[in-house]
């Protein structure tokens, strides 16, 4: 993921607030994610993206919607078959109704990757949100931890991790993952607290008595959260990767499970003779892959002032 900082919103220019539990930051929040919003739906490639999410998703929650074939209903006769009417994608090497295969194969994908990226999130935002708040000895120990774990390179972490542990699924794949990749989140947060506990709104709601809780969540936490959620966003799409990536390599998501690392990982020596087999999760993969980094990078512009 990358490093990137958008900026958080600009200083506000109303007064003081007049007391404690209110303010211009959740003002200032509101009108930024409101203009955020108008210039995202003026987007067409962030709508193209969110519609192509949203197709993806009703497959992953709803895959009755898309198929009524059973993907475990297989002829040894229908073999690699080419596509043909009623089944729009052929048969795999064990002359199952690919089509099906495919829908059925977005849950778990969207399964870990939503997981993952809840999980950095939760993680990294809070112990980046502590680091920046409080700063000191406190920052110095989650700052330490966080380079300890960027030592670890990403790739070979899970391998190591999931290699251990020696049981592949949903819930394994996703907990490896949110080991290794709550840092960013971690950083991105612990700047925008650091930029935005020193603004005036902020200093004034300390002076009039507002306990250390209260202005984190309520006047700090809204200005910070506009980075992380376009972080967030990417980390959907660098996660689905990340789950195919680990299946094809072996240590991912096994059989019987249905995914669409598994259909790669399974297929790939069969491109030449019948490459319909390989392309077709390969566009589903890089086509959600690709949807969430486009988003993200919507996002980020529509959240960054200086990029209007």
């Amino acid at each position: 993921m990358s490093d990137f900082v958008p900026a958080v919103s600009d200083e506000p220019t109303t007064a003081p607030p007049t007391s404690a539990g209110a303010g211009p930051s959740s003002e200032a929040s509101a009108s930024l994610w409101s203009d955020a919003r108008k210039q995202l739906i003026r987007n067409p490639i962030f709508v193209l993206s969110a519609l192509y999410i949203l197709v993806v998703g009703s497959m992953a929650i709803f895959p009755t919607l898309w198929t009524d074939q059973d993907p475990r209903e297989c002829l040894i006769g229908r073999s690699r078959q080419p596509p043909q009417d009623g089944h729009p994608f052929g048969f795999n090497i064990l002359g199952c109704d690919y089509y099906s295969h495919a829908i059925y194969g977005a849950q778990p994908s969207l399964s870990i990757a939503i997981g993952a990226t809840l999980g950095i999130v939760l993680i990294g935002g809070t112990l980046g949100l502590l680091a920046g708040f409080y700063g000191g000895w406190v920052d110095t120990i989650i700052s330490r931890i966080v380079d300890i774990f960027l030592s670890l390179p990403f790739l070979l972490g899970a391998l190591v991790f999931l290699t251990v542990v020696k049981v592949q699924n949903i819930l394994t794949i996703t907990m490896v993952l949110v080991i290794l990749g709550w840092t960013t989140i971690a950083r991105v947060m612990r700047g925008a607290v650091l930029s935005a506990k020193n603004l005036d709104y902020v200093l004034a709601a300390r002076s009039l008595g507002a306990g250390n809780g209260r202005i984190m969540l309520r006047h700090i936490l809204p200005n910070a959260v506009a980075p992380v959620t376009v972080l967030a966003t990417i980390a959907l799409g660098s996660f689905v990767a990340a789950e195919a990536t680990l299946t094809f390599l072996g240590v991912g998501l096994q059989p019987p499970e249905e995914s669409w690392g598994i259909m790669i990982t399974a297929h790939q020596v069969y491109f030449l003779e019948a490459p319909w087999l390989l392309l077709f999760p390969t566009v589903l993969l890089i086509g959600t892959v690709l949807s969430f980094i486009l988003m993200g990078d919507a996002l980020r512009d529509a959240l960054d002032p200086k990029m209007r």
